[in-house]
């Protein structure tokens, strides 16, 4: 099948445009960093700069290679963390429990999407604060991650919705985080499911993907 002309087109422009605007906040985030008081500020521009371009490679790779677990998580919390920062949002606590060498299937910002997105889950629903425990382990021919908070759980009634595209229990707007989550599972093979933890308060999202 022959590539669609325009959409190609459309794309290569989206992403012309899109490399302006990164081009404009880094050069903000360079006159912020001469003022030490705007220093974190400075830097987490840039982080996010570096962020929204690997988005973008990612939407136009023709290959995507297995990612080292380990990495895109650091990248991940340190993303939440700056996000947290910039909302004056309460103290979040990450705790993870890796198994040595696990990859995933996919892109690097993709599944950096994934994991900021339930990290999100979980804050807003940590109205006081709390923690938030990653683990992964290579069981078989599967890779198992976790994500589980110690907020005060999902309502029964609604866990079979959750990852319904603008299912929100705060705004019609909303509701696309979990979506994304699951799409993106998905696309790389792998399923993913919510539940409420058995072994103290909070919820638990469960990951299983083929092992590489």
């Amino acid at each position: 099948m022959e590539p669609d002309t325009s959409s190609q087109l459309a794309l290569e422009g989206l992403v012309h445009d899109l490399n302006n605007v990164f081009e404009t906040i880094s050069d903000a985030a360079e006159l912020l960093a001469a003022d030490p008081n705007y220093a974190f500020l400075a830097a987490a521009l840039r982080r996010s700069v570096v962020r929204g371009r690997r988005i973008v490679e990612d939407f136009t790779a023709t290959a995507l290679g297995p990612q080292d677990f380990a990495a895109l998580l650091d990248s991940a919390i340190e993303f939440a963390g700056d996000l947290f920062q910039a909302l004056d949002a309460p103290l979040v606590e990450f705790r993870r429990d890796l198994e040595p060498g696990i990859r995933v299937r996919g892109g690097f910002a993709a599944w950096e999407r994934v994991l900021v997105n339930l990290f999100v889950n979980a804050a807003q629903a940590m109205r006081e604060g709390g923690s938030i425990e990653i683990s992964a382990r290579q069981t078989g021919d599967a890779v198992e991650i976790s994500v589980a908070d110690s907020g005060p759980g999902i309502p029964d009634e609604i866990l079979p919705e959750i990852f319904k595209p603008h299912f929100s229990t705060k705004s019609p707007k909303a509701g696309l985080g979990l979506h994304i989550v699951q799409s993106i599972v998905t696309q790389n093979g792998g399923v993913v499911k919510a539940a409420n933890r058995t072994d103290s308060p909070g919820a638990v999202f469960s990951i299983r993907l083929p092992r590489i």
